[in-house]
């Protein structure tokens, strides 16, 4: 048996023990097909059958420092020999937890010196949920439970953090959702056709205006916002939005929950989003690129003057069994070291604008309708037709063409091609990853076909 046949029947037996017993999220219903990746090194990814491909994904959105980096291996393997696990619960804590909570706070921006450790995003939104609820709770405020969101955000798959996600796709089977969540309308300046003719942001803060005074300022918690929205598609808000948005909020005593869940450790370019949208957000939740994905950890970043009312001295009412999980938390501090060392932050920048400037040559195509991006978060929203901006039907299919002709992976996201690469990739991978999606995107027609090659 040739090796080549001999992967081939190794990956159908696996192909098939996948079928047989793993639940995978979104699964397309149309396909039987598996990809079993084994392998990674940089932004190369390997499968069982030995192919490569590009990951111009980063995973879901997370491998800052690329795949395969022994140093984080080798960090995981000596925490796990000295201590692999202790609870954080009561008066117990760890070395690791402390110093990595020293090194987030010092890289936050504004008076976030506190942090609470989460094994991921969706936790950490369920925690500053609940949080600035507490927060208001502890002050004499209990009426304060409403939490302000947006249409098209997305936060996760909690019952907190999904009713905060602002598609009805994701809550759909799963009512009641949580009581007390309003959605507003995204600051999303491509489709203007949601603002009635006006400026974006003169349209976003006259909303949030009408909700404060609608709901009464003093019955909302928090409002939640992903500084970049990513599962709609990168959507980067005007200029204007985040500090006014902020201003408005802190008038009326209401927490701004900033959710960097996907745009810190550099993938715009700053340890934190904030920094780029020059506002100090009372609490950051952030995941994904904190460890680069090598192990499931997330933190919350929390001020001063919010830790002080969740029981600083006396312990907030809710913990995780993977609180400050030291090996999570020694592989972060391997990940954050690579990051500032080999300057990840200023290549976040340097490689995406060479990348965007890529993209945007693709607008001479007639499906291409909008490129836009902020350091390694970039998108190519496809339409139907320019002028009307209507969506290009069944995009979703464009991820697995590229995928299977090209063997560069990139993911759709509300009728956009999404890009989060590791902050690692070269140009010349930037430029394969542009000359992927013009070959496919070049034959793809208005009503949504592709053309054979």
């Amino acid at each position: 048996m040739s090796t080549e046949t001999a992967l081939a029947a190794g990956t159908a037996a696996l192909a098939d023990a996948d079928r047989a017993h793993i639940i995978h999220p979104y699964l397309p219903s149309s396909t039987q097909e598996r990809v079993i990746m084994v392998a990674g090194d940089g932004c190369t990814l390997t499968d069982s059958e030995g192919r490569e491909y590009l990951d111009a994904t980063g995973g879901l959105w997370l491998a800052q420092v690329g795949h395969g980096r022994q140093e984080l291996a080798a960090a995981a393997a000596a925490q796990i020999e000295q201590l692999e696990y202790f609870t954080s619960f009561w008066e117990f804590s760890n070395d690791r937890a402390i110093e990595l909570a020293q090194r987030l706070t010092g890289l936050a921006p504004g008076r976030l010196d506190h942090v609470y450790f989460t094994s991921g995003g969706s936790e950490g939104n369920e925690a500053a949920i609940k949080m600035a609820r507490y927060h208001h709770h502890r002050r004499g405020e209990s009426e304060r439970t409403w939490i302000l969101s947006r249409s098209k955000a997305y936060h996760g798959i909690g019952y907190g953090s999904g009713t905060a996600t602002g598609y009805d796709f994701y809550h759909t089977g799963f009512g009641p959702m949580l009581p007390h969540v309003r959605h507003l309308t995204p600051p999303w300046p491509y489709r203007r056709e949601l603002f009635d003719g006006d400026d974006p942001t003169e349209f976003c803060l006259a909303e949030l205006e009408r909700t404060i005074d609608e709901l009464g300022a003093d019955r909302i918690a928090a409002m939640i916002g992903e500084p970049i929205m990513g599962v709609a598609g990168m959507i980067v808000p005007p200029d204007d939005y985040w500090p006014r948005v902020s201003e408005l909020l802190r008038a009326h005593g209401i927490l701004l929950i900033m959710d960097e869940v996907v745009s810190a450790y550099g993938r715009v370019g700053e340890w934190f989003a904030a920094a780029r949208c020059g506002v100090e957000p009372d609490l950051i939740t952030t995941a994904k690129g904190i460890t680069s994905g090598y192990i499931p950890l997330g933190a919350v970043l929390v001020a001063d003057h919010v830790a002080e009312s969740l029981g600083r001295d006396d312990g907030f009412p809710m913990g995780f069994t993977y609180n400050g999980h030291p090996t999570a938390c020694a592989v972060a501090l391997g990940n954050l070291d690579i990051i500032e060392r080999e300057g990840l932050l200023d290549r976040s920048l340097q490689i995406g604008g060479h990348l965007l400037a890529g993209l945007e040559s693709l607008s001479d195509l007639e499906i291409v309708g909008e490129v836009r991006g902020v350091g390694m978060m970039l998108a190519v929203e496809l339409v139907a037709d320019r002028a009307t901006r209507e969506p290009l039907p069944d995009a979703e299919q464009l991820q697995d063409i590229i995928r299977r002709e090209t063997g560069v992976i990139v993911r759709n996201c509300a009728h956009s091609l999404v890009l989060s690469p590791p902050l690692v990739m070269s140009e010349p991978e930037a430029d394969r990853v542009v000359e992927a999606m013009r070959s496919v995107l070049e034959r793809t027609t208005p009503d949504g076909r592709v053309r054979p090659a």
